[in-house]
C-alpha cells in the first residue's frame, strides 16, 4: 500500500524538530499524527510539556506550536503493508534541506524511535551541524521498555526548551 506522509506541524520559531517515520494505518485514516489510541506519543508530549490532555487533534497540535516544536516524519512516502517501520519499502525522505533553511532556529532533531534516525542518517544531508537525539519509540508496538521508563527519556524535550529560552 502507497502511504504519503502529512505536512508538518510547525510555526516559523520552531526550535526542536520532532520527527516520526511515516504515519500508521490508523494516522492515515484519521489524517493526524499519532492518532491510534495506544501510541503514547500524545501522552508523552502532555506529560512533558505539562499540558491538559485533549482528544482535539487541533488543540494538540497547537501545544507543540506555542511550545516551540516542530512535527514532522523523515519519509515523505514509501510502500507499507500495515504499519510496522519494519515493513518499510521504496521510500522517499522528506526535504529537510528546504524545512530546516524556512526554519532557521531549530538547532535539536529528536526522532520518535530507531528507525526514524536510521532513515534520516541514510537519505538526509545536513549542512549545518544540529544536535540529534533518539528517544525510544511511543509505538505500542515497542515493548522492550516500561511507558515509564521510556517518559523519563522523553522528558528531555523540556530541558531543551528550558536551555532554548
Amino acid at each position: 500500500m502507497k502511504s504519503f506522509s502529512f505536512s508538518p506541524v510547525s510555526a516559523q520559531d520552531a526550535k526542536l524538530l520532532l520527527l516520526g517515520t511515516m504515519p500508521g494505518t490508523r494516522s492515515l485514516e484519521l489524517n493526524q499524527y499519532y492518532g491510534h489510541a495506544q501510541n503514547n506519543f500524545w501522552k508523552f508530549i502532555f506529560t512533558v510539556l505539562k499540558e491538559d490532555p485533549t482528544l482535539e487533534y487541533e488543540a494538540k497540535k497547537a501545544i507543540l506550536i506555542r511550545h516551540q516544536i516542530a512535527l514532522w516524519d523523515v519519509l515523505q512516502f514509501c510502500d507499507r503493508i500495515g504499519s510496522l517501520d519494519s515493513a518499510i519499502k521504496n521510500e522517499i525522505a522528506n526535504d529537510f534541506e528546504l524545512f530546516l533553511k524556512d526554519h532557521p532556529h531549530i538547532k535539536t532533531i529528536l526522532f520518535n524511535g530507531q528507525k526514524a534516525a536510521a532513515f534520516f542518517k541514510k537519505y538526509v544531508r545536513l549542512e549545518k551541524t544540529y544536535q540529534l537525539i533518539t528517544l525510544p519509540s511511543s509505538s505500542p508496538a515497542n515493548a522492550s521498555k516500561s511507558f515509564e521508563s521510556k517518559l523519563e527519556e522523553w522528558k528531555i524535550i523540556s530541558s531543551l526548551l528550558k536551555e532554548t529560552k
